[in-house]
């Protein structure tokens, strides 16, 4: 060859990835996929992905628009005025905020993307953000890969966690820019209650600090419990956004349709950003989205009271395990702290490991989120009642020595995989290798 030079080619990736902390959930990923390619039916409880359908109505006006050539075109970043609109008057209905389509709310890509694009739009190198520990992990992720740097507060929701804040606020130099929030939280369920927020506007303004809230789970509550609305507080708009979702009350995580709502400027500023990035949603989805957010309210209100018949059910047995366990007012997870007994010296991620190996079933580990995480781990309420019994039947047998329960260690692919019924009257597939996930802590 030319030149003779024999080195190596290499590629340099850039700064902002070397920033990005190690992957600590990358040895369970291998293991739950080397199980399952041997066979196993691992029961997956990691993950935060709805297995039930989207709304049969839904996906019927999906149908009817894809088949219009005229949506097959571009669409617009920032996403269709009549999708932005119903937002504003959902947000009006259920929160008694006063939105403006046009200023006030932009759609994103899921909001794990418009997150990650906010970030970039709001910071620079050297700029610091709050955030809760144990955290869910895209509100660490994006900051370093926006060039900040966090400062982990440990996580609370009540005065004496804002009081934290506050006292971070108050003596860090360059004063943070950003307080991200996230209620009902991802992984710990944590909630909190109207007065929390109404702090946190004071606190806001008081040291000039933007706020996000994370709002993933606002829809998703038990027990009569509902989910206060950041914008719902008087100042609220004033300094901050929250973002919000279709993936979890709808059913309509792949769907990828979100949404960021609040101060004009920070939505001008994201709005900007994907305007260099995307040409927002396929039409079709979008279109699709007015009508689940039109007509979705009972949808919605019967899907929580699904997930909270799986919370009764998971609760009760991890208890029996022996687990200590609070039960949750929302969000589709179960933050359990794992026995001593059972953890057996170890963290929270080998722990995890243990139980995938031994018992087939899949849990995030706490260590994921974070620091404070260590010692529980995150279980998702995404499986039917029944493979949830059997996944705590399959956790009692190899952690307290109970009688090995039977389980299929094969099932079929695709159109040949066992379904079994839901509480619900659904059925849904066990296990399909064609639909994996990898990404334990999506959701």
């Amino acid at each position: 060859m030319a030149g003779g030079n024999d080195k190596p080619f290499t590629i340099e990736v850039s700064a902002r990835i070397k920033r990005l902390p190690p992957y600590l959930f990358s040895r369970i990923n291998a293991l739950k996929a080397a199980k399952r390619h041997a066979g196993h039916d691992v029961i997956d409880l990691g993950m935060g992905n709805p297995i039930d359908p989207s709304p049969d109505f839904v996906i019927d006006k999906l149908s009817e628009a894809a088949h219009d050539p005229r949506n097959h075109r571009y669409s617009v970043s920032i996403g269709l005025y009549n999708l932005r609109r119903e937002v504003a008057r959902k947000y009006k209905r259920r929160y008694g905020v006063d939105l403006d389509p046009e200023t006030e709310i932009v759609a994103t890509i899921g909001s794990k993307e418009g997150f990650s694009h906010l970030m970039l739009a709001l910071l620079g190198a050297g700029d610091t953000v709050v955030v809760g520990d144990p955290a869910y992990p895209i509100h660490v992720y994006a900051v370093a890969l926006a060039g900040g740097n966090v400062i982990s507060v440990p996580l609370g929701n009540d005065e004496a966690f804002l009081q934290r804040i506050e006292h971070v606020l108050k003596n860090l130099f360059p004063r943070p820019k950003l307080l991200i929030l996230n209620f009902p939280h991802n992984p710990s369920a944590m909630t909190v209650d109207p007065l929390f927020y109404q702090q946190t506007v004071a606190l806001a303004k008081k040291y000039g600090v933007l706020v996000i809230s994370d709002f993933a789970y606002g829809e998703t509550c038990f027990d009569g419990y509902q989910a206060p609305s950041f914008l719902a507080i008087p100042g609220g708009k004033d300094v901050g956004v929250e973002f919000s979702t279709m993936s979890k009350p709808y059913n309509m995580a792949g769907w990828r349709v979100g949404f960021c709502c609040g101060n004009s400027e920070m939505v001008r500023a994201l709005s900007t950003i994907k305007g260099y990035y995307d040409y927002g949603h396929f039409a079709p989805i979008q279109i699709a989205g007015i009508l689940a957010l039109r007509n979705g309210d009972d949808f919605v209100r019967r899907q929580a009271e699904i997930y909270q018949k799986r919370r009764d059910v998971l609760i009760s047995g991890l208890r029996k395990i022996g687990w200590e366990v609070e039960s949750p007012r929302a969000s589709m997870f179960v933050w359990a702290r794992v026995s001593d007994k059972h953890l057996a010296g170890q963290g929270t991620i080998d722990f995890s490991l243990r139980l995938l190996d031994e018992a087939d079933v899949a849990v995030a580990p706490g260590r994921g989120f974070g620091d404070n995480g260590e010692g529980f781990v995150r279980i998702a309420m995404v499986e039917n009642e029944l493979r949830i019994k059997q996944a705590l039947r399959q956790m009692d047998a190899y952690l307290n020595g109970k009688k090995k329960i039977q389980r299929p260690t094969k099932l079929g692919t695709g159109a040949n995989a066992t379904t079994a019924p839901d509480s619900s009257g659904a059925a849904h597939t066990e296990y399909s290798v064609e639909h994996d996930q990898s990404n334990i802590i999506g959701g």
